[in-house]
């Protein structure tokens, strides 16, 4: 059984801050007590979540306020039982940094082809848009894997 979950992306400033809240949100309305975290594997440690990242979402219900972004570090990993990284090639960076993290690792959108979901740090409101409702699914699909009882 899962406790806890760690989202990345890179800067942990627009993808993975979503993902983390999205994600919570829909465990906990389905009485689900897994947490979920984020982090970056180049994270601008410190940081609050990006200005339009944080607009999109909160134009969807979910509330980005508060989130500060941290490193990713194998302690971090090693503290989750699930990490769900937005692009494969975060996966291959969390691997190459803590071979014995890999059976932990997936991809966000791995119940959507596992293509990777793109940045869309300084890019248009229109690909923040397009990132939020790829996130939204793939995370509402998680949450039905996670806990069963979840209706997205």
């Amino acid at each position: 059984m899962f406790r806890s979950v760690l989202v990345v992306c890179v800067g942990n400033i627009c993808r993975s801050p979503v993902g983390e809240r999205l994600l919570s949100a829909r465990l906990r309305n389905c009485g689900s007590s897994i947490s979920v975290s984020s982090a970056g594997i180049g994270a601008l440690v410190g940081h609050c979540a990006d200005e339009t990242a944080a607009a999109v979402a909160a134009e969807h219900g979910v509330d980005l306020d508060g989130h500060v972004a941290q490193q990713f570090s194998r302690e971090l990993g090693l503290d989750h039982d699930l990490i769900l990284t937005m692009e494969p090639g975060h996966r291959r960076e969390i691997i190459k940094v803590a071979p014995d993290l890999s059976g932990r690792v997936m991809l966000f959108d791995h119940w959507q082809g596992g293509k990777g979901i793109a940045d869309p740090y300084r890019r248009s409101r229109q690909f923040h848009e397009e990132v939020f409702s790829l996130i939204d699914t793939a995370g509402s699909a998680w949450a039905a894997k996670l806990a069963p009882a979840a209706k997205g």
